[in-house]
């Protein structure tokens, strides 16, 4: 792996004040991590790409969040729509630092290609920059799709900055390079070097580029159209279900597998506490107790929980693409604040599948299905996934039953924690959770 890296220098003046122009602008940003409280804002570092554009390394502090926040900015005298900041009255114009107006860099055409000029890998001849345009709606990270050969790119602009190896920049290498082709293949990635908090050197990825996955439909929002019709989603979902499959035998190819824990306390011992936590949220939940606990009993009677390995870890709906006739899994990277360590150690293949079947219970809700039809509509995607998932990840009846059992404690887990976060913040939605416990437990 080459180790070319951009390295981020003390701040100077310059940037302290152009943090000043972003102070109120930062909050209202889908990927700012301190929503709704207080926050001590610093500039920590910058990385210099050209003459007009800077990449802040924020430090957020609020609570028990320290995070580095990676703002890049491009620094211009023309105006444009991309400009941020207002004079500190609150007037209507702009505010101008030595003559220069402040733009948010993710989709300017000046952070494009001074990214792509100290980026490493393979594919970033002939990419197009001044039409590129930002995804809406991102929540952890902003995206860019440019123009270009073979379909174009789509750059992802990391936000939360970590040292380490980021899993949606190394798991993806490792999938292409075992010959799994269910992935957007990898093109470009930018590697940082900064002084921690601590005084301490790190390395971290700032972004990756992967190739545009051409007239892709979201999975979700596919699931929801057929669901809105009443269109049975299961050759989908059973396609779906085998490329999941296939995609656990490429990552156990490519990264192994831990082997086997004698015994299951811990994942039993895992649903119980979610359980407690959420039953003290949801008090309605504690009936559930004896349905719950029969679940916890038949983990705890396994003998093993198997081989743990790779996952994707945040498997669901929203992070496959449909495009020609097949599924492209995206978005490797997990949570982006939880710590690295977290995110890449061996876990539960079926911890996947629990996610998918999590996501066609919401697809059904919001695709406007209610009662029989819903239960129908879910009911027979699920079978399809699984008989799907099965086919690509043949095994024997000891390691079926295994899967079975820990699928359906995970799935619990998962649909619990649903329950809760949709009591505290979708109350409308808590029906969507709950009706999925009662396919569980009923």
């Amino acid at each position: 792996m080459t180790r070319r890296t951009v390295q981020a220098l003390p701040p100077e003046p310059l940037d302290r004040r152009v943090l000043e122009v972003l102070r109120p602008w930062l909050p209202g940003r889908r990927w700012y991590p301190a929503k709704g409280t207080a926050a001590e804002l610093s500039v920590h570092g910058v990385v210099v790409l050209s003459d007009a554009v800077r990449v802040l390394l924020v430090r957020v502090v609020a609570g028990d969040l320290d995070t580095l926040l990676q703002v890049p900015v491009v620094l211009a005298p023309e105006l444009g729509p991309a400009v941020v900041g207002t004079l500190p009255d609150g007037g209507d114009e702009p505010h101008v630092l030595d003559g220069l107006h402040v733009h948010d860099g993710a989709g300017h055409p000046a952070f494009l290609e001074a990214w792509l000029a100290h980026a490493d890998g393979p594919g970033t001849h002939g990419l197009e920059t001044a039409a590129a345009r930002v995804v809406a709606g991102e929540q952890s990270n902003t995206s860019v799709i440019l123009a270009g050969p073979s379909g174009g790119a789509i750059l992802k602009v990391l936000r939360a900055v970590q040292p380490g190896e980021n899993p949606d920049v190394d798991v993806p290498r490792h999938l292409v390079d075992v010959g799994w082709t269910h992935v957007p293949a990898p093109l470009a990635w930018l590697v940082g070097t900064w002084t921690t908090p601590s005084g301490e050197v790190a390395h971290g990825y700032l972004g990756a580029m992967s190739a545009f996955v051409p007239a892709a439909e979201d999975g979700f929002e596919l699931a929801c159209a057929y669901a809105a019709r009443a269109e049975p989603f299961d050759e989908l979902a059973r396609d779906l279900g085998r490329v999941v499959a296939t995609m656990h035998t490429a990552l156990a190819h490519a990264y192994g597998l831990d082997p086997a824990p004698e015994g299951a306390r811990e994942g039993s011992d895992a649903l119980a506490a979610r359980f407690a936590w959420a039953a003290s949220a949801v008090p309605a939940l504690a009936e559930l107790r004896p349905a719950v606990d029969q679940v916890i009993a038949d983990v705890r009677a396994l003998d093993s929980t198997g081989p743990r390995q790779r996952v994707h870890g945040d498997l669901h709906l929203g992070q496959v693409l449909r495009s020609q006739d097949r599924w492209f899994v995206t978005d490797f990277e997990g949570e982006p604040l939880a710590p690295l360590a977290e995110r890449t150690r061996p876990d539960f293949a079926v911890r996947d599948v629990a996610g998918v079947l999590r996501s066609l219970e919401y697809a059904a809700a919001v695709g406007g299905l209610t009662g029989p039809t819903a239960h129908a509509w879910v009911s027979s995607a699920r079978l399809a996934t699984l008989e799907g998932y099965a086919s690509g990840a043949p095994a024997d009846e000891a390691a079926r039953h295994r899967s079975e059992v820990l699928l359906r404690a995970l799935e619990l887990d998962k649909t619990l924690y649903e329950a809760v976060y949709e009591s505290r913040n979708r109350p409308d939605w808590l029906p969507i959770p709950m009706a999925g416990l009662e396919r569980l437990l009923g």
